[in-house]
Parts: C-alpha cells; sequence; structure tokens
C-alpha cells in the first residue's frame, strides 16, 4: 500500500507528492492528460517551432515561493529569464509606468506627484519579504506568523478594498498600474483585501523579478516531475480517475483538482456547494514575424505588459465580465512577450506572444477582435505581424485544464471572504469529510498562482495525519 497518492500533476499536486517523499513517504501521482504541467505547460499551439505556454508564463509568485526556492529545481533544469523590465504598462500617449525591480525606477514612472507615496507604500515591507511572503502565503489560520508585526502592518495596508490603497496616488500612472496588478487574479477593484493583491505583485517584482522560465513554464513542471522521480515518487499520465476506486490501495489520498471535480469523484455530494467560481477569460497565443510593435519604448523591453488606458477603463471591464454577464467592449489584457528574453521560444527573428482577456463565466463568444483593437491601440501595426493565432475561450481552457470551470483560470472567485478562506470557511481547508482526502489545488489557500505553496501547505497536513495513523 502506498503512503499517499496525488491526483492531477499540476504545480501543487507535483509539489505535495514531492513534499511528501522527501519526507519518505511513498507517492505516485495520477494525471488525465497525456503530460505534467497542469496551468504550467508549453505546447506548440501555432505553427512548428514556436514554443507557447498555454496558461502561466510570467511567475513573480514561482520565483518568490518559498515552496519552490527550498527545492534544488535548477538541478533538474528549471531556469529563471528576466527581461529587462519586469512589467510595463503603457498608455495611450506613448508614455507608460513600470514595475522595475528598482523601487525608484518605478516611482519615478508614477511622476513626481506620486512617487514619494509610492516609495512610502512598498519600502517598509521589502527589508522583510522573504518573511512576509511565507506569511502571507502559509496557512493564515493554523500557523503562527514568523513575524506578527509586520503582517499586522502588511494586513492593515492590504485588507481594504484597492480602490482606497489607489487613493494613496494623485495621478493616473500609478493607480492605472496598481489596478492592474489586481485585475490578475480578476478581483474586483473594490472587493475585500484587493489591496494586498497588488501590493504582493508589486513587492514580488522588487524582491525577485517577473520572470520566465527558459524553454517555457513546462521546464518548471517536468523538474518537479523529476526530482519526485529521484526521491522515488512515481508519475502516471493518460489516468483519468472518476472516482476512488480507480486509484490504487493509500493511507491518503491528495486532489490537485476543483472542489467539484473532487466533490464528484469522492462521493462528497453538496460538500462544496457554496463555492463560487468566477469569470472567464479569453487567450490567444500568437506566432509572430517580429517583436510586438509596441509605442512605448518600456514596453519593448518588458516581459509582461498590461493594457488599460486608465483605472476607470480597468474597472469597467472588469465589471461587464464579473457582475453583467457580458464581454468588455475594451477589455483590460494580460499580455506576456516570452521571447523577449528567450529566444528558444520561436524561430530566430520570430516571437511568441500572449493576451487574454476577462468574460463572463461559460461566455462562447470570441473577443479577438477586441483584443486586436486593444493592441492596436498601443502597438499600431501589431495585426500585420500576426503570422498565427491559436484562440481559447472559457469552454476551450476548461477542456485543456478542468481545474478551469467555466474558463475561470483562478480556480475560484477571488472575491469576498474566498479571497482568503477557500474553499470553505474552516481553520482547515486541506481537509475534506473524508479523514484520509485531501485538497490541494488553487481552490487552497493561498488562491491561484503558479507557486506550489497549496501543494506544500496542504502536503504539511497530509504528513501530520500519515504520522498519527
Amino acid at each position: 500500500m502506498l503512503d499517499a497518492v496525488v491526483v492531477g500533476a499540476g504545480p501543487n499536486g507535483l509539489t505535495a507528492a514531492v513534499e511528501l517523499a522527501r519526507r519518505g513517504f511513498s507517492v505516485a501521482v495520477f494525471e488525465a492528460r497525456g503530460t505534467v504541467g497542469g496551468g504550467a505547460r508549453t505546447e506548440e499551439l501555432t505553427l512548428p517551432g514556436f514554443r507557447h505556454d498555454p496558461c502561466s508564463a510570467a511567475h513573480p509568485l514561482g520565483i518568490n515561493s518559498p515552496a519552490f526556492r527550498a527545492l534544488p529545481l535548477e538541478r533538474y533544469g528549471l531556469e529563471w529569464l528576466h527581461a529587462e523590465l519586469p512589467m510595463a504598462h503603457p498608455f495611450p500617449d506613448g508614455t507608460a509606468a513600470v514595475l522595475s525591480r528598482s523601487v525608484g525606477e518605478t516611482a519615478a514612472s508614477f511622476g513626481p506627484r506620486d512617487a514619494g507615496a509610492y516609495r512610502r507604500l512598498v519600502e517598509p515591507f521589502l527589508p522583510k519579504w522573504d518573511t512576509l511572503a511565507r506569511d502571507f502565503m502559509s496557512l493564515p489560520l493554523t500557523a503562527l506568523p514568523r513575524d506578527p508585526v509586520t503582517l499586522a502592518r502588511f494586513g492593515l495596508v492590504g485588507l481594504p478594498p484597492s480602490t482606497l490603497l489607489m487613493r494613496r496616488f494623485r495621478d493616473e500612472p500609478a493607480r492605472t498600474l496598481f489596478a492592474g496588478l489586481v485585475a490578475h487574479v480578476m478581483a474586483p477593484l473594490g472587493g475585500f483585501a484587493t489591496g494586498a493583491i497588488g501590493l504582493v505583485f508589486a513587492l514580488a517584482a522588487h524582491a525577485r523579478g517577473w520572470p520566465v522560465a527558459r524553454g517555457g513554464s513546462q521546464t518548471l513542471s517536468d523538474a518537479l516531475a523529476a526530482y519526485l522521480r529521484d526521491l522515488g515518487g512515481s508519475v502516471h499520465t493518460d489516468y483519468e480517475v472518476k472516482r476512488l476506486d480507480d486509484l490504487p490501495p493509500a493511507r491518503a489520498y491528495v486532489f490537485d483538482t476543483s472542489p467539484t471535480a473532487l466533490a464528484r469523484i469522492a462521493g462528497f455530494g453538496d460538500h462544496y456547494a457554496n463555492y463560487r467560481y468566477g469569470p472567464g477569460v479569453f487567450k490567444i497565443d500568437y506566432a509572430l514575424d517580429g517583436p510586438v510593435p509596441w509605442t512605448a519604448k518600456e514596453a519593448r523591453v518588458a516581459g509582461t505588459v498590461q493594457i488599460g488606458a486608465n483605472s476607470a477603463e480597468i474597472g469597467a471591464a472588469l465589471r461587464a465580465a464579473s457582475r453583467e454577464g457580458r464581454a468588455p467592449d475594451k477589455p483590460f489584457l494580460i499580455t506576456v512577450q516570452p521571447s523577449v528574453v528567450d529566444p528558444t521560444r520561436a524561430p530566430a527573428g520570430k516571437h511568441v506572444f500572449w493576451a487574454y482577456g476577462h468574460v463572463p463565466h461559460g461566455w462562447t463568444g470570441d473577443l479577438t477582435d477586441a483584443i486586436e483593437r486593444q493592441l492596436e491601440r498601443f502597438a499600431p501595426g501589431f495585426r500585420d505581424r500576426v503570422l498565427a493565432r491559436a484562440t481559447a475561450g472559457p469552454p476551450e481552457l476548461a477542456a485543456r485544464n478542468a481545474n478551469y470551470v467555466g474558463g475561470d483560470i483562478a480556480s475560484g472567485a477571488v472575491s469576498g471572504l474566498q479571497i482568503l478562506l477557500r474553499p470553505k470557511v474552516t481553520p482547515f481547508p486541506y481537509h475534506t469529510p473524508h479523514p484520509a482526502v485531501f485538497i490541494c489545488s488553487s481552490a487552497t489557500p493561498p488562491g491561484p498562482g503558479v507557486h506550489g505553496m497549496s501543494g506544500h501547505n496542504a502536503a504539511k497536513a497530509v504528513w501530520r495525519r500519515l504520522r498519527q495513523s
């Protein structure tokens, strides 16, 4: 009998398996698809030689993850690559705000009226970022914080809505960039604790950057799987699990799945019926004949580029998708251009690029024209560079990754108490009604992103249970 079986070979499932194997437990991972990866994959979606990341491409939380930083993933092929700028936010007039590794450079891009306010916001937390990140990304209700004073100060700033935090700034560059940071997790700008979301992304950039993985996000997943095998664990692909009886006998079962799928497989009925899913996204992966022709020079050297003319436009786009049930006319776009820094992604002189905008949950329309109209506002002539495109709306995204229910790449609404307490209001989020069954997906704290911390935290709960039995 195995000590633990993990269902789902995404970053969280693989991290949970690695953490258990490191502590001497026998572990096997079962994955429905033909390769490991979940939200960290790389595929040729458009043309031969163009290597696209179907979901996550830039990894500010990955490089800052306490779980990943404790593992020897570089020995197994992971290499982080940093663009000249982690992120840029261009404006229609050709200027841009930037999120740089340098606090000073970032502050200067906001203009003289907001430079000081930005420094006062982030500089108190940067010296203690590693401890703060570990506290923020660990069990908030069952683990004592390592630095409770700093965490409390962070909470005072971050727990209010981001709209309140944005009032620290007088001009649009800072407000708009910060609104875009919050929108990365599809959270409403006026929601509880959304200030913390934007602040975490900013601090992550200053601390270690927003890198891409050389060769694609798949290399992160492959590194985790290779390390697991060296620890004695096994990975089984093309293995779909429909019920618990499909799995080999084990002392514990750990699910890197949506709560809905777990309830169906384990027979938990309506245990997760109150879990809410958020809006979906419409994503386009591009093969380009050259770099994106951004008007703003800062955007040409940034790994990630946010697209939204101002904070009001970003807020309107989020409301349309999350509350009004319609696709926005001017979608807020998150774009990543890995080949700016990673030449292995495309043939010589060519580039890969992706962009997505928010749409209602389960939306079945086509946002291609709206996305490309937005891109043309900030990069005139963009369409002329397109060699091929691969589009994916909510149905296609859910087919690629069953955890993206209704196209929700956050694996659950990031709003209300569900920002912090997911998938249930409980001090034991990784436990389920069955004492031998656990959940470790992005539907558990600390939530969405490629960081492995949900798997890391869940593994702690599992090994405590295994040692008791």
